[in-house]
């Protein structure tokens, strides 16, 4: 019986009318829900949601309209229980998921805030790094918190489809063989379908030799790839890249629950000599993952969980340049690869953001192909989804929380088809500012920091001047002149909100900016919060050193300041507490923790780690003597 349900519950969306789960299971299932002090529930009709995406898979979406709604600030013990078709016994937590209380006994919990005073926010988890779990140490930190935050905000990076490691790989094939998650033709591949592609001995750790190039397009080649031959997806960790939406499926299954571990036999694949040992490896840090997941599991079973893609749920570089999204989505195989991530996308994550917003063409294209998983529909969903324009979200507490989509409606440099797209159009954008209007405060997410390391961005410049924007990353909110232009000109409006809160992941390290307006006074002012990775951190050195030269160079009075896009803004960094010799920087696994007053402003920033919590000073401290350059203060 504990194995019937897979994954889940993972509570999403909740106010004091509404509350949406999503879980998984391996057989047709019937919810109902039993509140605190409240008769049953049953989810029927509109109100659960299933998807048959394997013969032993099916997906739920539980979407429940409360006819008396709840207490705000209120802890509510909740119990969900199941049933098979056609029985009458009821299974509730204590059964299957015993462990999902916070004490011996317990019902998980959710609250509903009258407010949006607080926050966690993370992203990139990366299940084989060699940090700790963000999640757990979250989860760690909730057993103990006084006051619930409102929500927990995943803002990228969920998954790392382009960067799998060779156990992980080997437990999704095992997963998809035990749920029986359904097969699919490739077009344009060297292999014919799913089952060649699991067959083929470059299944582990030469999937970069079976993804397509830029041979087939021979004018962009010239263009873009300078007459040589060029892999499409350019991350540098493409040996194991998922391809297949059933690879996609299993991944967040694996990521998300212990449960589907225990199915899993415990063999593995012959390699010899550095795969062999590369393979080891992994597996020893796969396993320390493994062993967090309870704990991941229960904290999204009592946390409000919300979530937007960034460029590793899908794969590296995604829609980076026009003339990378040229390339991709005119070769049938990287335009497959790129559709399968946005499904399980979808799926798994978008789904339960905003169900409304799926709730015509994408479900009923999204069912089709439940029903009949054959090429054609599988491709018909794609298109759409491909085309689909409301990946973003917002919801209306106190202040608002708007979630951007930095990925989809990008503003591409039309004069050089090489260079950074903007990471949203004008359109988007002007949407934007019409969110923002009679706003007192708001608190938007962007996975990507929208004031980020100024030294950072010029490197990245650099590169791009050079052709080379893909080797770096090259995407921030400056590196496209209109983006920028339009995105401060919106900051700058008089009729936008005196206070804004932007929360950012991506980077992996973290960091907290305070930012105003030069030569205005009062409004607006603009918090950049920071928080990277959950699972990933960046390399120590090269950080100490980028830290140093950012902050000699960009000090406030530095005349390098005037050729950014930036000049009219005055920055000024927080430091951890834990900051030895000035740095503004904070490179350690977690998630970020922010607490907010009554106006929106942030009156508390923590980074939640294994070690313990690390707070971000509320006032700049003065700049140490040793830092300062002959005639130069260093940046506060």
């Amino acid at each position: 019986m504990a194995s019937t349900i897979l994954a889940g519950p993972v509570l999403r969306r909740v106010s004091t009318e509404r509350l949406v789960f999503w879980l998984a299971s391996r057989e047709p299932v019937r919810f109902r829900l039993l509140l605190d002090g409240r008769a049953p529930l049953t989810l029927d009709g509109e109100r659960q949601q299933q998807l048959r995406v394997g013969e032993h898979c099916f997906i739920q979406l539980l979407d429940l309209a409360l006819e008396q709604p709840l207490p705000a600030d209120t802890l509510i013990p909740y119990d969900l229980q199941w049933r098979r078709e056609g029985e009458n016994d009821w299974h509730g937590l204590a059964d299957w998921a015993p462990d999902l209380g916070y004490g011996e006994g317990e019902l998980p919990s959710l609250v509903v805030r009258g407010r949006l005073d607080g926050i966690l926010h993370g992203s990139c988890r990366k299940p084989h790094h060699a940090a700790p779990d963000g999640l757990v140490a979250a989860d760690a930190w909730l057993r103990q918190c006084r006051e619930r935050p409102a929500v927990l905000m995943l803002s990228g990076d969920q998954v790392y489809a382009d960067d799998v490691a060779g156990p992980m790989l080997t437990a999704i094939h095992q997963l998809i063989g035990e749920l029986g998650l359904y097969p699919e033709t490739l077009e344009g591949a060297l292999v014919a379908d799913s089952a060649g592609l699991f067959a083929s001995p470059q299944n582990y750790y030469r999937r970069h030799e079976l993804l397509p190039d830029s041979r087939a397009n021979l004018p962009l080649r010239e263009r873009f790839f300078e007459g040589a031959r060029k892999p499409i997806f350019t991350t540098s960790s493409a040996d194991n890249h998922l391809i297949t939406l059933a690879e996609v499926l299993a991944m967040y299954l694996l990521v998300w629950s212990p449960e589907p571990w225990r199915l899993l036999p415990a063999t593995r694949p012959e390699l010899a000599g550095e795969l062999a040992q590369r393979y080891q490896g992994e597996r020893e840090r796969l396993a320390a993952f493994v062993e967090g997941l309870p704990a991941v599991r229960r904290l999204l079973a009592h946390l409000p969980t919300l979530m937007i893609f960034d460029d590793h749920d899908v794969t590296d570089d995604w829609n980076l340049t026009a003339a990378w999204e040229e390339s991709a989505y005119g070769h049938p195989f990287s335009r497959r690869i790129i559709g399968n991530a946005l499904v399980g996308y979808f799926i798994c994550q978008g789904w339960g953001n905003d169900p409304d917003a799926f709730a015509g063409e994408p479900m009923a294209l999204l069912k089709a192909w439940c029903e009949r998983p054959d090429a054609g529909r599988q491709d018909a969903l794609i298109d759409h989804l491909l085309r689909f324009e409301r990946w973003h979200y917002r919801l209306d507490t106190s202040p608002r929380l708007l979630v951007l989509d930095t990925r989809t409606r990008r503003w591409r440099a039309e004069s050089n088809f090489g260079s950074p797209s903007g990471l949203m159009d004008w359109e988007a954008l002007t949407e934007l500012q019409g969110e923002l209007l009679h706003q007192d405060a708001v608190v938007i997410v962007s996975p990507t920091p929208v004031f980020g390391v100024k030294l950072i961005e010029v490197i990245q410049k650099i590169f791009t001047w050079f052709g080379k924007p893909l080797l770096v990353d090259a995407e921030n909110w400056m590196a496209h002149r209109g983006t920028a232009n339009v995105i401060l000109n919106i900051f700058r409006h008089v009729r936008t909100p005196a206070n804004y809160v932007i929360l950012s992941g991506d980077v992996h390290y973290s960091f907290m900016y305070d930012i105003r307006l030069r030569h205005r006074r009062g409004d607006p002012h603009i918090w950049q919060i920071t928080s990277s990775g959950i699972k990933n951190e960046f390399p120590p050195r090269l950080l100490d050193v980028l830290d140093r030269l950012n902050r000699w160079l960009y000090s406030p009075r530095s005349p390098l300041n005037w050729f950014t896009r930036r000049r009219r803004l005055e920055i000024s960094p927080h430091p951890p507490a834990c900051a030895a010799g000035g740095e503004r920087l904070l490179n350690r696994a977690g998630i970020g923790h922010v607490r907010f007053n009554e106006r929106g402003e942030p009156v508390l920033v923590q980074q939640i780690t294994a070690e313990g919590v690390v707070d971000f000073l509320s006032e700049p401290p003065p700049a140490p003597a040793d830092e300062l350059l002959p005639g130069r203060p260093v940046q506060r």
